[in-house]
Formats: structure tokens, sequence, C-alpha cells
């Protein structure tokens, strides 16, 4: 199947070839004619599924098919709103890119950045415009923005906005919106919150789910790491040095954990940064081109401020801390293996997480091979704390300051989870298995899961 096939126009057609892109991706043959055909769409797609094409190319052809007489200043016709600042960038790009053959104009909302550039530009004409729900609202507030006749509405990652605590921002927003729309809602899990969500905002909507919640990507490698929480830094190191890795993205769970890593990253002689929402945002754009230019060798950030991150071949992705949240890993780890490239997935765990790990695996329906590397063996006396603030103890350097505010766009910003559950006991070692062969390279020799003694999980296989 081709672009063309699915009804898009020749100046569409001709961008996206353009961009690299010759066929549709399944989640794009779906969503396009979808879009086109003028319903409401409920879309659940894992990240790196080419879901942001999926809307704003259909959006795109609509408004110029229905485009109206060209002024200086014209209302805002299609609005997106997405959770955090690198994704709106992100899509407003995506937005310029395809539509760089149509008169069709765009821009970026967000916050961490002056506002007065924002009301100039709200000045012109601005036919589709991507934000986040904070910085919008305080444009609302001041009377910058007209909302009143927005054709169509995309919530894009809305899993992850009701996460960040953005519902009553989203829901003052709705009220300022024509109730004669188009609602588009994309979403990577279909949870009770969002169905609740979907059946509240959307009329009949066409249904299109191409990555069940909690599946993962076939072309990413996982591995289990066991080792000390103290160690784990220096694990870390040994992995990125052992086997030489580059563009290298570490996930903590909290801000202060990420910039400590990334400091003590440095000291090791590996070029790294931390990008979180206390960042400022010409330093979270800095760390960012780095990365993906591939000048910067590890890039360590929080769960909120990775999901604008789409390197189309980010080859490793490592769970600093495993997620409190078992969908979080998902995110996480879908990350890497976009495109159809490979990619690995790693994951240092501790006696502190394998109940989350447990959770984890129940999620996704598969048990995370275990690698164990000769040397960084954990010590079976070391009993298991818990996960207060979403730092181990001896991990975040003392008191943790969490996720607040600003993480996103500081507004309405929810406080991590606690690791629930997580006591001292420590259930039967499993017994049985395969064996997991060791880390790349050869080295070291095959962990068999039976013989690992700290690791200590427990459910088997036949949960």
């Amino acid at each position: 199947m081709t672009f063309a096939a699915l009804g898009l126009s020749e100046e569409l057609v001709r961008a996206v070839t353009e961009r690299g892109y010759t066929e549709p991706t399944p989640v794009q043959a779906q969503a396009i004619p979808a879009v086109l055909s003028g319903g409401d769409l409920l879309a659940g797609a894992q990240t790196g599924t080419g879901k942001t094409a999926g809307f704003t190319l259909p959006i795109l052809q609509r408004l110029t098919a229905s485009a109206k007489p060209t002024a200086a200043k014209a209302p805002i016709r299609a609005l997106v709103l997405i959770p955090t600042r690198e994704l709106a960038a992100q899509v407003e790009e995506s937005v310029r890119a395809y539509g760089k053959y149509l008169k069709i104009t765009s821009m970026t909302m967000i916050g961490g950045v002056n506002i007065n550039p924002q009301i100039q530009r709200l000045k012109t004409r601005v036919d589709i415009l991507v934000a986040t729900p904070g910085r919008l609202l305080d444009h609302v507030q001041q009377r910058t923005v007209d909302l009143s006749h927005v054709e169509i509405l995309v919530l894009d990652e809305a899993d992850r906005m009701l996460d960040m605590g953005f519902i009553r921002d989203i829901r003052k927003v709705l009220a300022l919106l024509p109730k004669q729309r188009q609602n588009l809602l994309f979403s990577a899990t279909f949870s009770d919150e969002i169905k609740a969500l979907a059946d509240g905002l959307l009329n009949k909507p066409a249904l299109i789910e191409v990555a069940r919640s909690g599946t993962t990507a076939e072309l990413i490698t996982q591995k289990m790491y066991p080792v000390d929480r103290e160690r784990k830094r220096e694990l870390l190191t040994h992995l990125i040095k052992e086997h030489n890795w580059h563009q290298v993205l570490v996930f903590t769970r909290t801000k202060h954990g990420a910039n400590r890593l990334a400091e003590q990253l440095g000291k090791d002689g590996i070029p790294a940064l931390a990008i979180h929402g206390n960042k400022s945002q010409a330093a979270r754009t800095r760390a960012l081109a780095e990365f993906k230019s591939g000048k910067l060798q590890v890039l360590v950030a929080t769960d909120i401020a990775a999901r604008g991150i789409d390197i189309s071949e980010l080859p490793h992705v490592v769970n600093f801390e495993l997620p409190n949240v078992a969908e979080d890993y998902v995110h996480r780890i879908g990350r890497t293996g976009r495109a159809g490239s490979e990619g690995e997935a790693s994951s240092l765990v501790c006696v502190d997480e394998h109940k989350l790990l447990r959770d984890i695996e129940r999620l996704i329906k598969r048990e995370v091979p275990v690698v164990q590397i000769p040397g960084f063996e954990p010590d079976p006396r070391i009993k298991a704390e818990p996960i207060l603030n979403g730092m181990n103890r001896g991990q975040g350097g003392g008191r943790g300051q969490g996720q607040g505010r600003g993480q996103g766009q500081g507004r309405g910003q929810s406080a991590p989870r606690a690791g629930g559950g997580q006591g001292r006991a420590q259930p039967a070692p499993r017994t049985g298995g395969g064996q997991a062969r060791s880390g790349a390279a050869g080295q070291g020799k095959p962990a068999d899961r039976g013989a690992v003694p700290a690791l200590h999980r427990s459910g088997g296989r036949g949960r």
C-alpha cells in the first residue's frame, strides 16, 4: 500500500516521500482514512509506530480541502494537545515538514520559554496550534488565544497527560472549544481513566489498536542485570565501556537521580547530560540535539522528559532504575527498536526492585532474560528496602526531590507512586528455567536462573 492509495494529495505524498517514507505503517494505514472521513477516532499505539504522521497528514489534507479565504489573522482551526515540550516541538516540526507544499501555518505553544514571542505570533495566521496544556491556559487567561473556531482536536499521548495530572486542564480547554468538531485521541494504553475520558469526549469513534496494552516491540532484545543497589553506576559504566555503547538513553526515577548519575558518568570518562523538567528549555533542547547527532554518548532522562525523544535508530535503552508503574517500562524501551531497526533494552535490577520486575513481566507476559556479569554478583545478605519518593537508599544521594511540578509544564503534576509492597521478606529463589546468555561479546558464563541467589523472584512461569 502507498500513501497515495490512502487518499492523500499529491503535495502531501511528495513531502512524505522526501522524508524517506514510501509505505505507511499499520497505524497510519488505518488512521489516515479514518481521520479523512471526518469522524472521531480512538487510537491505541505504542511509541515509534508512526502515529504522529497518522494524524498530521489527514489533518493537513482536511484543512486544505476546506480552506477559507486567506487572511492576515485567521482563527485556529486545529488544536493538538501534547504533554511535554519536546514532544510538542517534534509534532509541530512534522506538521511543517509534511505541509511544506501547502498554505497551512502552525506554531508551538510551550512553557519554559518567554510568552511574549508566542503572543506576537498569535497576532498572525495560525491554522494548527500544537500546545502543552499549562501554557495554553496561560494564554487563555491573558486572552491572547481564541479557540472558538477549532474544527479538529487531537489529544496525543493522552495516557501520559492523565499521569501528569492534566485532566483538569484538559477539561478547561474542552469547555472553550466548539461543540461541533472532530476529536482524535491517541494513547499507548487503554486504562479505565482513558476509557472514561474517551466516553465523555468522542462521538461514535472509529477504534484502532495496532499494539495491545503492555506489548513490547519484537525487535527489542531485553536483558536484566542483577546487581546491588550501590554498584549500579559501576556496572553501567562497565557495560558502556566494555561493549563500546554509543547513544545510550538511561532512565532514572527522579530528577535528582538523573543529575547525579550524569555527573558520575562524566567523572568516569563517559560524556553524559541529564534532561528533565527542572532544566531550562534551552538546556533540554541542546542536550537532545547533541544526543541525536551522536556528540553526546549518554542521555540520562526521567520518564516524562523522554517522551519527546524520537530517534529512528536508537540502539540502547537502560533502566538504571525500574519504573514504579509497569506500563512505563513499555514506554521506556519503546524508544529503541523503531522503524524496523533492532534495539537493546537493559535493566539494572537490585533486590529492592524484584516486585517491580514481577509486575513488568506480568504486563508483557514474558520473563526478561537474566544476564549475570562476573564480578557484579549481588550480595545475598542485602535485604530489600522500600522505594520511597522514587528513590532507593544509596542511589539518590540523600533525600529525594521526587517528580514534582516543573517536570512537564509545571502544572497539575502528580507525585510519583511509591513502590508499595516491597517489604524486607524475600520470596524463595526461582528454580529451574533455561540459561540466559551473558552480555554481548561473550562476557562471562551463561547465568542459570536457579543459580543466581540474589534474584529471589517468586511467581515462576505458571502465573
